[in-house]
């Protein structure tokens, strides 16, 4: 299980007794200001505390979706455009404008971590908005997944959507001509 710093000291009742439970093996830090019972935890679950208020994007909530079957080799976080740039290697950062950012964000239970990622409508509004960017393969099979499961989508939150974004005409085309 893991614990911030106040859940800890609610536990454990001192920072003297936290260390003395590090020291024996009993209690692991993790990064600055959370801990855990277990040795190990997952990376996503580490970066799921690191940065709270980013979301899963691109190949990251493609992978989490189960739109495609491509492990992503790095983590893909959605920030606001203002935050500030995270120095990780193994994390792609995709700075959003404030506008779009919060739009179709949901939390999700990824293999028992609770993740920030955005939602299938979305991603398909990313998909068609990044075409140009992505593999015409990795494209493909993320088209072909999203026209398979048409059914679940929620078609008017994805028209909405594509009429907010920069380039709504091309976006709404590529819809259309694509997935519909």
């Amino acid at each position: 299980m893991i614990l911030s710093y106040d859940q800890c000291i609610e536990k454990y009742d001192s920072d003297y007794q936290i260390k003395k439970q590090l020291s024996g093996g009993s209690l692991f830090k993790l990064i600055p200001g959370f801990y855990s019972d277990t040795k190990y935890v997952s990376e996503l679950e580490l970066i799921t505390l690191r940065f709270p208020k980013a979301k899963f994007t691109m190949n990251s909530a493609f992978y989490y979706h189960s739109l495609t079957d491509v492990i992503p080799q790095k983590y893909y976080l959605a920030t606001d455009k203002d935050a500030a740039k995270i120095s990780a290697p193994q994390i792609v950062q995709v700075f959003v404008p404030e506008g779009i950012f919060k739009l179709g964000s949901q939390r999700i239970n990824y293999e028992g971590t609770e993740i920030n990622i955005y939602s299938k409508e979305r991603m398909l509004i990313e998909a068609v908005r990044n075409k140009n960017k992505m593999p015409y393969d990795y494209y493909k099979e993320i088209i072909a997944h999203y026209r398979e499961n048409i059914d679940e989508l929620d078609i008017q939150t994805i028209q909405e959507y594509a009429e907010i974004f920069p380039r709504s005409r091309v976006i709404t085309e590529r819809l259309r001509s694509e997935v519909f």
